[in-house]
């Protein structure tokens, strides 16, 4: 069962205001910060090599995205990582077109070889590439992997890579290889706004950020999203995509109790190692 005393997390998220430091692309900077100041959390952007090791000691929580890729980028993420693990700041890592190219899926596996990276959301296809397991990809939006369902996609990942794992899709997982928590909700406009997906790996850093259990902060801030984007679309109706990201930018600061809607989070158990079920 989800824990319900977290539906007050994005209260929290407003009183303590955690700063979380983010490594992000060009394309969603100024997305990613908006939609972090709407959800109460203040957000930072440092990239330079000279200072991400200070920024990152006091950050609240550290975010790499791999988006506009850089070898200057990788070399500053592994600095970054490495200080917030120096002082137990937890690391989400959005290996964003894993797969791609042979670059992108490097860069990615070399943070999660040099940095305890906390979380690794992505989409079916980027999991998939991490661990060796072949799916299509287009472009750095990817698609699904091959036949694999996404609940045992994650957990093979989580296991193999040590670290929690959030699949996200027209249903989202999230897992630590062994407890797992499938998420329904959300709307599909979320996939006519470029940097949604970048945005939620940084809401579910500002969650991590107030709560210690990762895993289950990582369900909640999901299905918060979720929640956000379908309040957001019922205010805008067919307006389109300008007016929808508005409207969503709304959606995450109106909220401040976790709508937890019944059904809308469903606990996944491990079955003797045959995969998940609810």
């Amino acid at each position: 069962m989800f824990p319900s005393g977290l539906i007050q997390l994005p209260l929290r998220i407003k009183e303590q205001r955690p700063l979380i430091h983010n490594m992000t692309n060009v394309v969603v900077t100024n997305f990613t910060a908006n939609g972090l100041l709407a959800l109460g959390a203040s957000p930072v952007m440092a990239y330079a090599k000279e200072e991400v090791a200070d920024m990152a000691r006091v950050a609240q929580a550290v975010v790499l995205n791999l988006g506009t890729l850089s070898s200057e980028l990788v070399e500053a993420a592994v600095i970054a990582g490495r200080s917030a693990n120096d002082h137990g700041v937890p690391v989400f890592l959005d290996p964003v077109g894993a797969g791609a190219t042979a670059f992108r899926t490097e860069a990615a596996l070399r943070i999660l070889r040099e940095v305890r990276v906390s979380l690794v959301r992505g989409n079916a296809a980027e999991v998939a590439h991490l661990i060796g397991e072949t799916g299509a990809i287009k472009g750095v939006d990817a698609g699904e992997a091959g036949e694999a369902a996404p609940a045992d996609l994650a957990a093979r990942a989580a296991h193999r890579l040590g670290t929690l794992v959030a699949i996200t899709g027209q249903e989202d997982v999230i897992t630590d290889g062994t407890r797992g928590y499938l998420i329904r909700g959300g709307h599909p406009m979320l996939t006519q706004v470029t940097g949604t997906g970048c945005l939620l790996t940084s809401v579910i850093a500002a969650f991590g950020a107030v709560e210690s259990d990762l895993l289950s902060a990582g369900a909640a801030a999901l299905a918060y999203y979720g929640e956000a984007a379908v309040r957001a679309y019922e205010r805008t109706g067919i307006e389109g995509p300008g007016s929808f990201q508005i409207a969503f930018l709304d959606a995450l600061s109106g909220m401040d109790r976790h709508p937890l809607e019944e059904g809308t989070i469903t606990a996944l158990l491990e079955s003797a190692g045959r995969g998940f079920v609810q």
